[in-house]
Parts: structure tokens; C-alpha cells; sequence
């Protein structure tokens, strides 16, 4: 057998659905955000007024809320309780900005009220962090040098990120799920217009989906190719 052989292994097919919804997803995102970016809410108001609107009925007036640039950058930093909206959501009136920033508004909330998922993912950064940039590369160097150890402990760390991802799926599912309804109980959005906001978040979440399966699938690869390694090794 070839030394080489182990580098190409056949299990490289095991990531194929991942990376075909992952480009689905990129695909449906843009195109549902453009969609919506084009669709004014009836109300006027910017995603910079909805956060802070909601922030402040939710009793959060401690919590920024700024401008960032790039294309759907959005996020909260809760270290510094910070909401960060690109300048599409920022100073938009469209129903994908609305819905983004109720959505980012959302994880506020999940902090504020010590959403135990929210608590457990950023617990889980640093070593995710580690995981995803060295987990991967260490287990391929260990199975291409033959080096069970080596493999192993690359699973484990990349296990880690695998984790993070699960772990990501509720938070991001929760924060849409409330900013859809705060933007209905509040009549921020008409019932009319619940739906666009509704797609738009839906699109982002398949990207979190898409992901997560990605990780997922990659964590079967590794420990297919560990288990060829045992079978080679005995």
C-alpha cells in the first residue's frame, strides 16, 4: 500500500450533503435578505428604533446599540453588552432589517435573562476556538503519519467545536423565536408583515443548520479514518 494512500482516503464523500446545503444556504440567506431588504415595514422605523425600542420595554437601557460596517455582521457582544448592527439594519426601514435586529435584540434578552444555552456556548469559545483551528489538522496529520495519538487528540479537540455548534442551534433558533414574537406583541411589524421577517430569519437559521452538519459529519469522517488506522495498525 502506497504511503500516500491514507492522505486520500474515500472518506472525504462523508461531508458532500454538508457542503451542498452549506452553499444552499449562503445562496438562500443573500437572496431572502435582498428580497426583504426591499420590502419597507409599514411602521417606518429603523432596526436601530426596534432595538432600542425593544431594549428599553424589556427594562435594557443598559445595553448599546451601534452601527458596524460590513454586510450582515450583526451581533451582540455580551462582554461589553454591546448590540452591533450593520448599516443596512442600522439606519433600514425594510423588513430584513427589522427582523435582524429584533433577532440580534433577541440574544440581548438571552443574556439579560441567563438563557442557560447562551451561557453554556460562550463558555464553550475558548475551547472551541482552539478546536476548530487545530483540531482538524491535527487529526489529519495523525492519520497521514500513521500516529494513533496524534489522530485521537485531534478528535477530541475538534470534538469541542463540533459541540459549540450544537449548542448554537437552540440559541440562534430562541433568539429568532423571540424576536418574531416581539415584534408581533409589540405591533412593530403588522400581522402581514410577520411573515417576511419570519423568512428572513429562517434563512439565516439554515446557515446555522448547514454549519453544524458540516461539523457533525466532519467528527464521522475523523473517526471513520481512526478506525481504518486501528484496523491498518493491527
Amino acid at each position: 500500500m502506497p504511503f500516500f494512500y491514507p492522505y486520500y482516503n474515500p472518506y472525504a464523500i462523508v461531508v458532500l450533503p454538508a457542503i451542498i446545503l452549506a452553499l444552499y444556504a449562503q445562496i438562500k440567506v443573500q437572496s431572502t435578505f435582498q428580497r426583504y431588504l426591499q420590502v419597507r415595514a409599514q411602521s417606518g422605523l429603523t432596526g436601530a428604533d426596534v432595538a432600542r425600542t425593544l431594549l428599553r420595554n424589556q427594562g435594557l437601557e443598559g445595553v448599546r446599540v451601534e452601527a458596524i460596517p460590513g454586510k450582515l455582521t450583526d451581533h451582540y457582544d455580551p462582554r461589553d453588552r454591546t448590540l452591533r448592527l450593520s448599516q443596512q439594519v442600522f439606519y433600514g426601514n425594510s423588513l430584513a432589517a427589522l427582523g435582524v435586529a429584533a433577532h440580534e435584540t433577541g440574544h440581548a434578552l438571552q443574556h439579560a435573562n441567563d438563557y442557560v444555552p447562551l451561557s453554556v456556548r460562550s463558555s464553550l469559545v475558548p475551547a472551541a476556538n482552539i478546536g476548530s483551528q487545530l483540531g482538524f489538522p491535527l487529526a489529519l496529520f495523525g492519520f497521514f503519519f500513521q500516529s494513533g495519538f496524534m489522530l485521537q487528540l485531534g478528535i477530541i479537540l475538534f470534538s469541542l467545536a463540533v459541540l459549540f455548534q450544537l449548542v448554537t442551534l437552540p440559541v440562534e433558533f430562541n433568539a429568532s423565536s423571540r424576536a418574531l414574537g416581539l415584534l408581533e406583541g409589540e405591533g412593530i411589524l403588522a400581522h402581514d408583515e410577520i411573515g417576511g421577517a419570519r423568512a428572513v430569519l429562517s434563512a439565516a437559521a439554515l446557515t446555522y443548520v448547514a454549519a453544524t452538519l458540516s461539523a457533525v459529519l466532519q467528527l464521522v469522517r475523523l473517526l471513520l479514518m481512526s478506525g481504518m488506522l486501528n484496523r491498518r495498525n493491527d
